[in-house]
Parts: structure tokens; sequence; C-alpha cells
């Protein structure tokens, strides 16, 4: 069973509670768009034996990854493939996703435009569109999750902001369960009820 670990590490290195906010970070956006290389440089890898079926060769080898990414203190572990390589490209791409859903960056709801990117990923017909494996994607959660912590998680307030229909914002962040998760976190912080 494929395990993906997040998690979100106080500056001495331990774990804090995912539902208390993290702290606002205005370099979010360029660790979004650091190519593979940059990013590793700033994580610690740790590369170890995984527990569980495999084969033969799963306990032979020190194929699982946790990246350990220090300026915002995330990590995030790899351990589905018996590569290491197929386990080290995993862990990036769920560290960048990592990075989108728990770092925020200061954003002004009352001064808010919207970004190129996001803008590109809206239909002439208003409907948020952009799948998973967009290279956009991280950029358009991140970018969202903000306006929605500046709104003070209204997602009403948040869809008009857009310029997109609430039921639209709603079926885009059920989409994905981390990140209808994340927005349910930031909601019970707010004391708001959780999206269904």
């Amino acid at each position: 069973m494929p395990v993906n670990c997040l998690g979100y590490f106080s500056s001495q290195g331990q774990k804090m509670d995912e539902s208390l906010p993290c702290p606002p970070d205005p370099k979010r956006n360029a660790y979004l768009e650091l190519d593979d290389r940059v990013l590793l440089s700033q994580s610690d890898v740790d590369t170890y034996r995984a527990r569980g079926p495999g084969g033969q060769k799963r306990n032979k080898t020190d194929s699982a990854v946790r990246l350990r990414h220090h300026p915002t203190h995330l990590i995030v572990i790899a351990v589905e493939s018996r590569s290491q390589h197929e386990n080290r490209a995993r862990a990036l791409k769920r560290l960048r996703h990592a990075i989108a859903l728990h770092i925020r960056a200061p954003l002004d709801a009352g001064r808010y435009e919207t970004s190129q990117t996001l803008a590109t990923c809206v239909t002439p017909s208003g409907q948020l569109r952009v799948g998973v494996k967009n290279a956009r994607y991280n950029h358009v959660v991140a970018e969202v999750l903000d306006l929605l912590h500046a709104c003070g998680c209204q997602v009403s307030s948040t869809a008009a902001k857009l310029g997109i229909s609430t039921g639209n914002l709603v079926a885009f962040f059920q989409r994905d369960v981390k990140v209808k998760a994340r927005v349910n976190q930031m909601r019970a912080i707010a004391g708001i009820k959780p999206l269904r």
C-alpha cells in the first residue's frame, strides 16, 4: 500500500499539529519554481530499507526516500517502488504538493488580482479547470488556498474573488483528497464547519 506521509515540523525538529496555521512564507512560490536539483540541495535526503511486500529485493537495498526540506520544515516520504530513483522523483512531487498545501504566502484579499497562471486555468464560462498532473497545479492550489485563508476560509467569498461559482470551487477542492483535507483543517481553525 502506498505511503504518503506529510508533516510539518518546527525549527527544533518537533512534529507540529497540522491543524495549526503555518507561518506565512513569501518565498513559497520560489520554492515551487525550483528545479529538482536545487530543491534536493535544500533538503536532507535519507534512504532506508522499507518494510512490507515487494519481493526478494525489497529488504536488500535502501530504496525508500525521505526528504526533509530545511526552509519549510516539511517532510515527505516515498516507498512504493523498489527503485530509489523512482521514489526520489515521487518524494520531490510530494514535497512540491506539500509546500502548496501547507505554506501560505501573504495575500491581501482587498487588493487581490488573479495571477496569470490561475487565469489561464479558468475557462471562458467561469470554470476552474486544471488537472493534478498539470505543471501549474501546485501553483493554482497554493494561490487558491492563500486566497481562501485571506477571505477567512469563506468559500463563497473566495469563489467570488476568483470569478467562479462556489460549486465549482468546492468541486476543485474535492478532486484532491489532500486539498480537501487541508481546506477542512483551515476551516476548523477558523471555526467554520467542514466541507462535505
